[in-house]
């Protein structure tokens, strides 16, 4: 089995493959934490020029975490799939948020167990 540190890198390169093949671009940025069941990524820079530009409009933030709210919510069952695949545990929650004011994303996806404890030791 791989360490803490080396499946939070996986995790964060396959999250940011997923942005670049569902939603054209990636982010600047991708942190991933393995917190016991939880797994939290977050992405920084993942507004395109024209949403940044968008952003700065009177309901341009909204407009934007509305598309992308539904983008993901279109890929959810891929999204889930592909952290049950690198953590080799059922998703039963995810939950998502983005901020056009900083450009960031996160995500948590929850698993069936504790992962945590299953790494220590190895990282």
């Amino acid at each position: 089995m791989k360490t803490k540190g080396q499946l939070e890198a996986d995790i964060s390169n396959a999250i940011t493959q997923f942005e670049k093949d569902y939603l054209g671009r990636g982010p600047r940025e991708s942190r991933t934490f393995i917190i016991q069941d939880m797994v939290l990524i977050r992405l920084k820079g993942i507004l395109t020029p024209a949403e940044e530009t968008l952003a700065k409009q009177s309901d341009g933030a909204r407009l934007i975490k509305e598309m992308r709210m539904r983008l993901i919510e279109s890929s959810r069952p891929l999204l889930e799939s592909l952290v049950a695949e690198k953590t080799g545990l059922k998703v039963v929650a995810l939950h998502t948020d983005i901020s056009a004011k900083s450009g960031e994303r996160v995500f948590i996806f929850v698993l069936e167990k504790n992962l945590e404890n299953t790494l220590i030791g190895k990282s």
